[in-house]
Order: C-alpha cells, then structure tokens, then sequence
C-alpha cells in the first residue's frame, strides 16, 4: 500500500483533523449533568436532610478531545454525603468546613490496611455546628466502646452492581451509569505524602497543577481489595484511595496529542480483548485503569519533545505498548500517586498478553489501526465515501478516502451538535417530569448546563417553572416551590413580593400558574431563537411554536391560527424539521385532545412492546401546527371551504415527517378525523335547512 512510514504519517494526520478539540456539547455531557441532579435530590429516607454532593468523573470529565470512535464506555458519576467527612491519621478534627457540609458532621479516620492503597475508616469525631456560626464543636467518639466503621452496606439499594457502582442501564442512546457513594477528603492524603515532592525531569505537572491537585483532597469508595472481597468483615468494611479529582485535572493538563494517544492505547486494547470484565474472582484483569496509569507515568517521564517533534502518534503507541509489555512481564505496575502500591500481581491473567504486545512494531500497528480504526470511521460516512475503503491498496487512494472522510466529519458537526441538543431537550424534560425537583438540584442543574451549553439554560429553566407550575396545581405554593423560584430567577425571591409579583397572599392558585407558563412560554421562545440562529442551515425551525400553543391556551384563537399558518407554510415541504417534547410537564400548555392522545399512544407502545418509547413523548412541529390550524378555525365557526387544503397537507406531513412518530400519526388522524366531522356536520345542516324550507318551517 505505501511504506510505513507515509503510512503512520497519514494515520497521524487523520487523528489530529478527526479528534475535535473544541468544547463542544455532547450526550454524554447532558446525561451525567442529569445524573448529578438527580442524585443531589434528597434521599427518601433521610430524615436529617442531609444532600448527596456529586462529581463526574471518568472518561466524560477527562477527555476534551471527541474522536470519530466511541471514547466513553459509560457514565460515571461520584458522590458523597455532606454529613460525612474523612481525616488523615493523627489529624485534629477541623473546626471549619466548606458551606455544602452539613450542621452535623461524622468525622472518621484513615487507616492503613495491610495492602497499600486500601484503608479502613473507624469513627472518631461528631461535629455540631452552632446555629448562625461557621465554626464546628466536635465530640471524641470512644473506640473503645464500640469500633463504628465506615462500610458499604448502605451501598446497594437493590439495584445492579458493578464493582463499587450502582450501575443504571438506560435505552435508547443512552450509556449506561456507574454511580460510586465514597467518603470525602479534604486533605491530601499520608499515603501519597512523596508524590507532590519527588523529583520531575521535565516539569510535568508544574507546581500550580501540583497545588490544585493537592489542595483538592482525595476519595474513599466503599470497594476492598479483590483478594479480600471474600472476607466477612473486610470485604465489608475495607475502603480505596480514589485519586480521580487529581486524575481529571491532570488528563485534562495533556496536549491534545497525549489524549489521541491515551484514546488509541485504550480502544486498541479493548478491540483485541486484552482486557475483560470485573468479575467476583480472585483474579486480576488488564484494564484502562493501567492504561491510565501507563499514561500518566509517560507524561511525567518524557520530555515534551518526545511527543512533538516529528509527531507520530504510531511510534508513541508502539512504545507505550512496549512499556506495558515490560510491566506485565516483571508483574509490576507501579501506581502514580502511592509509591509502595503494585496495580499488578500474580493472581493477574495477564497469559500471553506480554509476548504479544512486545512483537509489536510500527509496520503491524500501522496496518492494524488502517484496518480496524479508519475503516471502522469510514463505515460511519455515507455509502459512497465508505465504498472507498474497499480499495485502499494505494497511498493515493488511502489518502483520497480519508480526505473525504475528514470533510465528512467537518461537515457533520452542527448535525451532531443538533442531535445532542435534541438528547438534551429529552432528558431535561424527562427528569423533571419523573423525579423531583429541589433548589440544590437547580443550582446543580444550571451550573453544568451554563458549561455545556449556554443555551440550554434558557430550555431547563422554562421546564422548572412548568415543574413548579404543575406542583402547585397539585399541591398548592410551598416553601419548597419558592427556593426553586429563587433559584430558577436568579435571585432571593420574597414571600410578600418580587419583581415577578409572586404575592402568595395577592394572587390566586391559578393566577400564578398563569403567570409561571407564562414566564416559562417566554424563555422557551427565546432558546427556539437561539438555536434557530445557530441550526438554521440544517434544520428548518420554527420560533413561534410554544407561543401559538399558549394563544390557543388563552383563547386568543385569531393569533395562535395566524401563527399556526405561517409556521405550517414555513415548515410543511422541509427536510429535516423540528420536534416538541410533550413528556409530563408540557401538557399543561396542550390541548386535552392532544393529552389525551399521548395517553393513549402510551399504552398503545407498551401494548406492543415498542421500544420507540419516544415516540409518544414528541410531536412535530407541522404536525402541531396543522392540528392548532384546524382547531382555532373549528373555534371560530370558520367555513368549511377554508379547511379545503388541509387534508392534503396531513398527507404531506404524514409522508414527509410523521412516520416514526405514534403521536404524530394519531394526531394527524386526529384533525382528519375533526375535519371529516365538520364536512358533515355542515352537509347535514345544509339537507336540513332545505328541508324545513321545503315545508315552510323556515
């Protein structure tokens, strides 16, 4: 095909024109911001009022590289209770702690097991903080009466588990989530104590990275040692170091070609199945954990110029493989932050791993990463850019299907873009109608939609009012309603009053309801006009969708129907169009046909076991536009020769953008149906006027 060197040249090249560097919003963003939200929701059984204060963790928060090929396997998620708190051995109990902790603090101590890495932690403190105070008391928790130790038997809600993680399985596009319960430190732990001091050759990572990371404590996850799992009392109670706020900010520290390189040794080891699955044996298995480990020792050991001058992203591989080679065949696998800690021993099933990575040369990597990595980029392309890569026996004709595919990728991105805002929309919509909802969560929610996506905050802000609009249909206003308005506006929002005028003791139930759908009509506009701007060149939108809807809602059917035509005319003959979700906290601003109709979509798809679940939680925007059409003319005693034209364009809309869609099928069946009914409605008027006229009677 071409030597090898061109040929690692090429490959080198497709990675950096391939591998986005640019923050940009993605699903796998949006799903654990989700996950964090709901987490921070308060446990049902807590009666203390304790919080959960989450962390994403994992390949999400590690890479800002996004490659063409999967990178994230799942979702992981950290969290810790705000009413629990780990010292190092001999600390004094802290007197102050940040504003998340809660008034009451239990305080345990980290101790030593006998394998490095993994602790113990024995009760030793109770703080109390005094109401209107920031300093805490604390109470010395006897030992010797008792030894209360920190376990994991709280861990496990009857959910799925895999290794410490609660694992949630979702469908659709969703990746799966590892949500890990853990102890906080504020402190850097003893067990690392050398790590921030030993001796670096080149400077990697540099003293501000060193004292962000150090600054920023550690973890303690509920998980012993694979050789002591079987134990009764330390497989119960023996806890890890977690250095995974250390690990995101120094991943995060890499050069764009460190992450490429980290992102091939990982998916090259998964695709050849050198790594398997945790299982509840006594044997150790080769996982990214190494790999990481393998990366972040080469960071700190190679001069910057062994991975930038005359870039080569196969030579760097090859030699890293080579290294972990030498690792598997000494059984030692030194961690990075604990010095006397071995990821490997010999329970490892490592076989003939070691042989096998060490008979690897940049000719053989080469060939591989054509076969197994471009190929399967250039089966994500169209039909006549992927037909290429049957012949790639030349250089030309390699490089003349890559050219093509990076184009491919360039041109793709606002669709991929838009496909995650459309997750989004999804998911925002989703937890707020099938959770609950509390001020911690909003915060939570806002801060890491502000990071993804700006305007995303607009979408969710309008969900949470509809959200409290909903509760206080239900349930009337609440303390608990007003800190989600305050957080929600962006601001302490008064009892008595507010620039909104929510007076609780001026306005009625549905006065103020009118008022939050109202508020939450307005920011939806504006997020249709922000994306609009963006998206418009690929995909046709409307920015008066959720406005006609709340006309027609009013009763201000001359409005909603003028919008409505124009939106149908705009809309009707377009490619690719826009979709309204309609999940739970939407259908206060439907219709009650249109409700009732995703009721009955709903049992429709679980009757046949349809796993387009969303289907019946979205309705086009055509299809929306052609039923309010019909509705506000039927309101306003419209002739039937004005509703002349809609049929045909329900056969349109059917053809074109409704046959995914249970919903939108059942609503264009819907307003055929109302259409059918007034024809002859008006025929019976007619045969029945001319009747009484016949005999006198008119």
């Amino acid at each position: 095909m071409a030597n090898e060197y061109d040929v690692s040249e090429i490959i080198t090249t497709f990675l950096l024109n391939t591998c986005r560097l640019l923050p940009r919003l993605t699903k796998h963003d949006v799903q654990a911001a989700a996950r964090c939200a709901t987490i921070i929701t308060k446990h049902p059984l807590n009666e203390e009022e304790t919080e959960y204060i989450p962390l994403t963790t994992g390949s999400v928060a590690e890479f800002y590289i996004e490659p063409m090929l999967p990178h994230v396997g799942d979702v992981d998620v950290m969290y810790y209770f705000n009413s629990v708190l780990a010292i190092p051995r001999g600390h004094p109990p802290p007197t102050q702690l940040p504003a998340e902790f809660h008034n009451y603090v239990k305080v345990h101590e980290i101790i030593d097991s006998h394998l490095p890495g993994y602790v113990y932690l024995p009760l030793r403190y109770l703080l109390t903080r005094s109401t209107g105070e920031s300093k805490y008391n604390y109470i010395k928790f006897d030992a010797d009466k008792g030894r209360y130790y920190a376990n994991r038997s709280s861990n496990s809600y009857g959910k799925l588990t895999h290794g410490p993680a609660l694992l949630a399985v979702y469908s659709d596009s969703q990746l799966s989530v590892d949500s890990v319960r853990c102890a906080r430190c504020l402190s850097w732990p003893q067990q690392a104590a050398d790590w921030p001091t030993r001796h670096r050759n080149y400077g990697w990572p540099d003293s501000a990275t060193l004292d962000q990371i150090v600054s920023n404590g550690c973890d303690l996850v509920g998980v012993a040692h694979r050789q002591c799992r079987q134990h009764k009392w330390i497989g119960k109670n023996q806890h890890r170091l977690s250095f995974s706020r250390a690990e995101i900010v120094l991943i995060n520290s890499w050069m764009p070609v460190q992450q490429i390189a980290y992102h091939l040794l990982r998916y090259f080891i998964k695709t050849e199945r050198l790594t398997d699955c945790a299982d509840n044996s006594a044997a150790g298995t080769l996982s990214n954990y190494h790999i990481e480990t393998l990366m972040l020792w080469a960071c700190e050991q190679k001069s910057r110029s062994w991975w930038t001058d005359d870039l080569d992203l196969v030579r760097i591989c090859v030699e890293l493989l080579h290294t972990l080679s030498v690792w598997l065949t000494n059984t030692r696998c030194p961690h990075y932050f604990i010095s006397n800690c071995n990821l490997l021993d010999n329970s490892f099933n490592v076989g003939n791993v070691a042989s096998k990575l060490r008979a690897i040369d940049e000719e053989y990597l080469s060939s591989w990463l054509v076969d197994n990595y471009i190929g399967q980029c250039a089966k994500l392309c169209p039909v006549h850019i992927s037909g290429l890569f049957n012949d790639v026996s030349t250089t030309t004709k390699l490089l003349n299907v890559i050219s093509k595919i990076v184009r491919w990728r360039v041109n793709a991105s606002l669709d991929d873009m838009l496909c995650a805002i459309d997750f989004a929309e999804g998911r925002i919509s989703a937890v707020l109608s099938f959770h609950s909802l509390t001020a911690p969560s909003c915060v939570c929610w806002l801060n890491k939609l502000t990071n993804i996506d700006k305007r995303l905050t607009f979408y969710f802000s309008a969900a949470a009012l509809l959200y409290v609009a909903c509760k206080i249909l239900r349930n009337g206003f609440s303390d608990e309603l007003m800190d989600i308005l305050a957080t929600v506006l962006g601001h302490n929002v008064d009892k008595s009053c507010s620039d909104l005028s929510l007076r609780e003791t001026e306005m009625n139930t549905s006065e103020l309801v009118e008022l939050l759908q109202k508020s939450a009509v307005e920011r939806l506009t504006t997020y249709r006009q922000l994306v609009a701007r963006d998206f418009g060149s690929v995909v046709k939108m409307v920015t008066t969708d959720f406005e006609a809807l709340y006309a027609y809602k009013r009763g201000n059917y001359q409005r909603c129907l003028q919008l409505s035509i124009r939106n149908v005319r705009t809309l009707l003959y377009a490619g690719r169009i826009t979709e309204i979700q309609v999940k739970p906290i939407f259908t206060q601003l439907l219709d009650d046909d249109i409700v009732s109709l995703s009721a009955l979509a709903m049992i429709i798809c679980w009757t046949c076991r349809s796993r387009d679940h969303a289907g019946i939680y979205r309705i086009t925007q055509p299809t929306l536009s052609l039923y309010l059409m019909t509705q506000c003319r039927l309101k306003l005693r419209h002739s039937v020769s004005s509703m002349a034209r809609i049929p045909r364009y329900i056969n349109v809309a059917r053809n074109r953008h409704s046959r995914d869609s249970t919903l939108d099928y059942l609503t264009l069946k819907l307003t055929e149906r109302k259409i059918e009914m007034l024809q002859s409605a008006r025929v019976a008027e007619i045969y029945l006027a001319r009747y009484l006229n016949t005999v006198g009677l008119l």
